[in-house]
């Protein structure tokens, strides 16, 4: 039925994900080489199949197989006859290829603007008070029209507001010089793991992500991440971006027929590990608030206690393959996954998890209703696209035929903040006037390209003769406070002299006058 997807069965009992269903999210589970890479690729080839685009993070490189057709061995198809499962119908699916590195696939890009000082700051874990450091050095880039693109942009502006912090101090609050050095540092760090890749233009379209090819099948977007994996700050909020930027896009749309988009986390427990607070509850935030854009998200993991409780909780759809007790962790994680699943009678859940072979599952999906189905044993289907890698060949044949070959490839580096504040463009347009605005413009007469620049360096002569300046009339201090010079003191002290002089006299006659006409 084309209101339904069938991914699993036995000799009495077909398990269908329900299409109105498939956006209520869904977890995969299962030791390594139990077969849950397979039950990802029959999932997302079932997608495809009815015309919803898929994107999966790909951390080993076996997913994008799916991109060509597959051939059963002898080996496979003995098994299938014992389990008395018909051999699935030879097929690929449209492919597009990314990674944030640029190698393996077509580049993925933010800017650092796009991104935002909230995502970014939780990627470089800062506190509050660097937090409220960056959203002020955002907020002057803003204000004087000066683009954040890349990360040399945002370093040169921090660089430029910790130089010139009395400038911004009355109007932004207070620039702390160790917050900037902390953010700095920060910015160093993840430029290490490869987020100088990730920050610049061309950015990212997400409306690539959901596109269909011509035989309307859904598209399938392997992110390639078997080195991304290598830099979890960045891979979780590379992640965490895209899911905003798809919960914005996206209209509300509530309740539909059959998903927009569908996306699957590969060894989702590199997720989590060591993710602060704040970026789990902004992951269970975006796993609730999505599904009313008609998303699915999907988890695959090793371990269902890998999997946050809150997010857990959220998971509708449940495919769980075998689980070892050789350990107490392992039988914690056995005994909450059995309590977790709609019980059937005559099956121990525990029990069979443990004892469930390759490719056996137990299986519980959402009803028509939005209940949990009993738990099932069963097999998953196999895919009909190939399983395992392809060759360099193949790849760089999909990269060339994609429905975005050549959009993302060349980087842009427009006129931004670095420039701007480097002198190499020259001020133009509103940029020149916001800089007015804020006492920054340079002088009529200075050449172009001198705004938001340090001033050329006084002579001796200038310096000495400023400091006579200073000397005799006074000065102005950092902050605010004047500084009397000497002339400033003579001044007052004989305008001082001569208002007291002239008060006595005016106080003796007035006094004189009164007393005088007294004794008359």
């Amino acid at each position: 039925m084309p209101n339904q997807l069938l991914i699993a069965r036995n000799q009495t009992t077909d398990c269908h994900i329900l299409m109105g269903m498939a956006n209520r999210h869904g977890l995969i589970t299962g030791a390594t080489g139990t077969g849950k890479t397979v039950s990802l690729q029959t999932l997302a080839e079932n997608f495809s199949n009815q015309g919803v685009p898929v994107f999966m993070a790909d951390v080993k490189g076996d997913l994008v197989g799916i991109s060509q057709t597959g051939h059963l061995s002898d080996k496979i198809k003995g098994i299938l006859k014992e389990r008395q499962l018909d051999e699935p119908t030879p097929q690929n699916c449209p492919t597009s290829l990314w990674d944030v590195f640029g190698k393996q696939g077509h580049p993925v890009r933010a800017t650092v603007s796009d991104m935002g000082p909230l995502l970014l700051g939780r990627m470089l874990n800062l506190n509050d008070t660097q937090a409220g450091v960056l959203n002020l050095v955002f907020k002057i880039a803003d204000d004087q029209g000066l683009l954040l693109l890349d990360l040399k942009d945002l370093r040169a502006m921090l660089q430029h507001v910790g130089e010139n912090a009395s400038q911004f101090t009355t109007e932004y609050g207070n620039v702390s010089a160790a917050s900037v050095g902390a953010i700095q540092r920060g910015l160093l760090e993840i430029e290490s793991q490869g987020a100088d890749k990730f920050f610049g233009e061309p950015m990212l379209n997400i409306q690539d992500f959901m596109q269909t090819d011509s035989r309307g099948m859904g598209v399938i977007n392997l992110l390639a991440a078997d080195k991304l994996m290598n830099a979890p700050r960045l891979y979780g909020t590379f992640l965490l971006w895209m899911l905003s930027e798809m919960f914005e896009q996206l209209p509300e749309i509530g309740d539909v027929e059959k998903p927009k988009m569908v996306f699957f986390f590969d060894e989702a427990h590199l997720l989590f590990n060591e993710a602060p607070k704040v970026l789990l509850e902004r992951i269970e935030q975006m796993v609730r608030l999505i599904r009313s854009k008609g998303v699915g998200v999907y988890f695959v993991t090793q371990n269902p206690l890998d999997v946050p409780q809150t997010v857990l909780g959220q998971l509708g759809n449940r495919v769980q393959h075998a689980l070892r007790a050789f350990t107490p962790r392992d039988q914690k994680a056995v005994k909450a996954t059995a309590q977790t699943m709609r019980g059937k009678a005559g099956l121990d859940i525990e029990k069979a998890i443990t004892e469930l072979g390759v490719g056996e599952a137990l299986v519980s999906l959402l009803d028509a209703k939005g209940r949990p189905s009993e738990t099932e044993q069963v097999y998953v289907l196999l895919p009909g696209s190939q399983l395992g890698p392809i060759t360099p060949e193949q790849r760089q044949a999909l990269l060339a035929n994609s429905l975005v070959a050549g959009v993302y490839e060349q980087t842009l580096d427009r006129e931004s903040a670095y420039e701007r504040l480097k002198g190499t463009a020259p001020a133009t347009g509103n940029v020149a006037k916001n800089e007015a605005g804020n006492g920054m413009a340079a002088p009529a007469n200075a050449p172009a390209g001198s705004a938001g620049q340090a001033p050329a360096q006084p002579s001796v002569t200038d310096q000495v003769l400023s400091g006579l300046g200073e000397a005799l009339f006074g000065s102005t201090g950092p902050r605010g406070g004047q500084h009397q010079g000497l002339a400033q003191v003579m001044v007052k002290s004989a305008v001082r002299n001569i208002g007291s002089a002239v008060g006595r006299e005016i106080v003796r006659g007035v006094m004189g006058s009164i007393l005088g006409g007294r004794k008359r």
